[in-house]
């Protein structure tokens, strides 16, 4: 692949009319288009592509005006920066006039619009994303990005110091990528030059960190990528949750998933390199901005009981009836997966592993029972209203769980009466 390459083969929406026309309009009148980045990068190494991003040396106006005459819709998504969005058929296209940093700060750059494709390549942050193809699939590479390519190699274009001090968000973007699209062992100038700089993280914005340890996490197998950033103390800055904590249990979580079907879960996966514990749970969700169902998903992992293999079906229903049923599922993945590494040499491990499996295909078809008496029931039976009412419906329900739910509403009611007779 070194040398040259071409996308033509490699990707069927090269064909598609709305991209072939918009990369024929931005090249009109002498300028020139080019589809850019990661589009590029995953059709050569044979991974899906999901956005279709295109380099110009268009302006952002005159981009606009070019699009709107062909009938795109555009919208200037980051017109300061450069980008405009031009959307047809429902597919958006990020357009980008060609840029060179003129100042960074660590976290954003002042960028100046230009001509040159080499002063735009150098300006990216990894090789394999600094690569180019043309309308007809020619790949073009300023930056080394094919040979890198080959090897799976993610390395920093220039310096990578230099490319760090510009953003060190790209301390996280190497292991990213590394775990999406690495092989071997990372770069050892850019692993070196992560390990140095790493305080760097500390003044980025949460919600920027959490996006990409959440990218991270999803990709097919981030173990490797993790015992990196631990190695190079960058896992411990960006997730000091996982100090101290082991990080191994993601590999066996990761066969576990091949194994028996299961998505690769970010969560799961962050879960299972962090303590349930429900303090220190808060405080992570707080610090990363989590989503409110992320923060709620980890709370209730957190709060969830450990469950023994020997928990019977009763009980199980009586914890899901009153807890979680995603906290405790999320428990249950992990000690079967637990239970199945230890099951390489432990024969009771893989008895214990197949009680898990059951124990958790029974949780996550669970659906909650509803409880057969309402406070009405109560006062039509002569119960006045208030703190007594709530005590005997609650004494009530408890009957119920306690039964298995079988409890059924006549029986239900006839305990209700006795109850209120003898004054609860």
């Amino acid at each position: 692949m070194s040398g040259t390459a071409t996308l033509a083969g490699r990707a069927d929406w090269l064909q598609d009319r709305h991209l072939q026309a918009l990369l024929a309009i931005l090249a009109e009148g002498g300028e020139q288009a080019r589809i850019a980045g990661g589009a590029v990068r995953n059709a050569l190494l044979g991974e899906p592509v999901a956005d279709i991003d295109i380099a110009t040396t268009v302006t952002p106006d005159e981009t606009i005006r070019r699009g709107e005459a062909a009938g795109f819709k555009a919208v200037p998504t980051g017109a300061e920066h450069g980008t405009i969005t031009l959307v047809a058929a429902g597919r958006p296209y990020e357009v980008t006039t060609l840029r060179a940093d003129v100042e960074t700060d660590g976290r954003r750059a002042k960028v100046r619009f230009g001509r040159d494709w080499q002063a735009d390549a150098e300006r990216r942050d990894f090789t394999i994303n600094g690569l180019y193809a043309e309308a007809d699939g020619t790949v073009i590479d300023l930056v080394g990005g094919l040979a890198d390519i080959e090897t799976r190699t993610i390395r920093f274009i220039g310096d990578p110091e230099k490319r760090i001090r510009e953003d060190f968000l790209r301390i996280l973007r190497f292991f990213r990528f590394f775990a999406w699209y690495g092989s071997g062992r990372p770069d050892a100038e850019g692993l070196k030059a992560c390990a140095r700089l790493k305080d760097g993280i500390d003044g980025l914005s949460a919600e920027r960190v959490w996006a990409e340890l959440k990218k991270l996490l999803s990709a097919s197998d981030p173990s490797r990528a993790l015992l990196w950033m631990r190695q190079a103390s960058v896992l411990t800055r960006a997730l000091p949750e996982s100090e101290k904590w082991g990080i191994d249990a993601v590999h066996g979580l990761v066969g576990t998933e091949r194994d028996l079907g299961w998505p690769a879960d970010a969560m799961l996966r962050l879960e299972a390199i962090v303590p349930p514990d429900a303090g220190r749970m808060a405080t992570l969700a707080e610090r990363l901005r989590l989503s409110k169902a992320e923060a709620a998903r980890l709370a209730d992992w957190a709060k969830a009981s450990p469950l023994a293999a020997t928990t019977s079906d009763t009980a199980l229903a009586r914890l899901l009836y009153r807890g979680s049923p995603q906290g405790i599922c999320d428990r249950l993945r992990l000690s079967l997966v637990s239970a199945r590494g230890r099951a390489v040499a432990e024969t009771e491990a893989l008895v214990e592993a197949g009680t898990y499996a059951r124990l958790l295909k029974r949780a996550a078809t669970w659906r909650k029972p509803v409880f057969p008496l309402k406070g009405a029931d109560l006062k039509a039976l002569g119960v006045e209203d208030g703190p007594d009412l709530g005590a005997l419906l609650r004494r009530l329900e408890e009957e119920w769980v306690m039964s298995g739910f079988s409890l059924a509403r006549d029986a239900l009611l006839e305990r209700a009466a006795r109850l209120a007779g003898e004054g609860g």
